[in-house]
């Protein structure tokens, strides 16, 4: 989101326990995500790594899995990229029974933190990208998070659960002795003509105890849904234009940058 403000920033992005990896074929393309993933050039041989008997080598490399300046649109050269695997919902399950180390300072939840802490001070934002389940690869992320943010279709069943993750989030953050903010609820697929969709919005934006709901949200649309394909393009705006999607994904990003740089 924060390209939209100027290609100036940099963006540190992986995808966690991720049933088709979408957020790292939008930026690269399968075929070189495929070549990337043969190579043992993504986050799960960071997990892996974790796994190993002693005494064996670590295969993660952090220069050769980082692919820097991804984007597909040849104006964004800001974009860096962790990608992901889909073998990481394999690793997952395993990480839990990880050694805890000579000095017991190994933690199945900061495996992430420690791979990228040489390279965070680059960035201006880090967007850690994990579905709502809250198992060791998405607690991962929320260990190098300040903030976070809920993705949510505004229906009942997709908005059930918001308050769990707040509860799960808040008791993790405070185990940790920190805080991680809670940044906002953001609509996506919206549809202005559905009853439901605008109900749900009006409880989420009346519930004091929520996040706050922002204020741009996405609408469902072909050529939005399009628009997440790897498809290379010469400005944001040609990318985004139809069904008014750049003003959209602009306006959101000038609202994240704000949420952010309140609790900065």
């Amino acid at each position: 989101m924060p390209v939209f403000e100027g290609t100036y920033v940099r963006i540190l992005l992986h995808r966690g326990r991720d049933t088709t990896t979408n957020a790292t074929t939008v930026l690269i393309g399968e075929n070189r995500w495929r070549t990337l993933n043969d190579a043992g050039s993504t986050l799960v041989s960071l997990f892996t790594d974790a796994l190993r008997s002693e005494g064996e080598e670590p295969k993660f490399d952090l220069e050769a899995t980082l692919q820097r300046n991804v984007s597909p649109v040849s104006e964004v050269r800001s974009v860096d990229l962790l990608p992901s695997s889909l073998d990481l919902i394999d690793v997952q399950d395993r990480l839990a029974s990880m050694s805890s180390g000579r000095f017991y300072s190994n933690n199945p939840t900061d495996l992430l933190r420690r791979a990228v802490k040489p390279i965070l001070d680059e960035y201006d934002y880090v967007l850690v990208d994990c579905p709502p389940n809250l198992g060791i690869v998405t607690l991962n992320g929320l260990r190098i998070s300040d903030g976070y943010i809920v993705p949510t279709i505004p229906d009942v069943l997709s908005t059930y659960g918001i308050p769990q993750i707040q509860s799960r989030v808040k008791a993790f953050a405070d185990n940790l002795g920190e805080t991680i903010h809670e940044l906002g609820i953001v609509i996506t697929k919206y549809r202005a003509a559905s009853t439901v969709h605008n109900t749900t919005i009006k409880r989420l934006e009346d519930d004091e105890n929520l996040p706050a709901v922002f204020g741009t949200w996405v609408p469902e649309g072909n050529a939005i849904a399009a628009s997440a394909e790897f498809s290379p393009t010469s400005t944001l705006r040609q990318k985004y234009a139809y069904q008014g999607g750049y003003e959209v994904f602009r306006a959101l990003a000038k609202e994240f940058i704000a949420a952010v740089e309140e609790i900065a």
